[in-house]
């Protein structure tokens, strides 16, 4: 825990200098995940009772913030999951998280650029574990853990609007509730982003 503290601590103080020493532009955007998760605490919706895990989709709200023509940060918020989970399941899974983008030169030939990041939230769990199903569930819990992400994808050139960003989404959560043992949340995914024109 002592590690995944300091850890934080350093991102934090790699990210708040970036703030300090430009006046970023700001815009709104939006990304959807699609992948699949290992997860050993938390109940899936999609999965029979007692599977580890199961398929994951979320869609995003981005707040970005525009350091230079190379670096972005992003503060990232689950809409989808939150909702429906809270609303069709009584369940809540939140994972906001901020990330660090660095966008590559330009390439000459399509005007698309690869960018690579990755970033640091939390997870917020309420609901059953995984021995249980919607139809037949289990005792409710709170859970919670740091969130651990890396990204790669390829910037699109911007159109008249803004540009996608298809990419690659890997990610890692320790999670920890005072009724279980410490369990594991490692997965990935797809990712489509919409970059907005500043």
């Amino acid at each position: 825990m002592k590690k995944k503290f300091t850890l934080a601590i350093l991102f934090c103080g790699i990210i708040i200098p970036l703030f300090a020493e430009t006046s970023p532009t700001v815009s709104l955007g939006f990304h959807v995940l699609a992948g699949g998760r290992y997860d050993d605490l938390r109940m899936c919706i999609a999965s029979p009772a007692g599977v580890k895990g199961g398929p994951i989709m979320d869609i995003y709200a981005d707040i970005r913030f525009d350091l230079d023509d190379h670096q972005a940060i992003s503060i990232n918020i689950p809409v989808m999951r939150p909702i429906l989970f809270g609303a069709a399941f009584q369940m809540l899974q939140f994972e906001p998280q901020i990330s660090y983008e660095y966008s590559f030169d330009q390439n000459n030939e399509d005007g698309g650029q690869w960018v690579v990041g990755g970033g640091m939230g939390t997870v917020f769990h309420y609901g059953p574990d995984y021995k249980s199903s919607p139809d037949d569930r289990g005792d409710s819990f709170f859970a919670m853990g740091p969130l651990f992400t890396g990204f790669t994808g390829y910037r699109l050139k911007e159109g008249p609007r803004g540009s996608w960003m298809p990419g690659v989404k890997v990610f890692y959560a320790p999670l920890f509730s005072r009724d279980y043992d410490p369990a594991t949340m490692l997965g990935g995914g797809l990712e489509l982003h919409y970059l907005p024109k500043n």
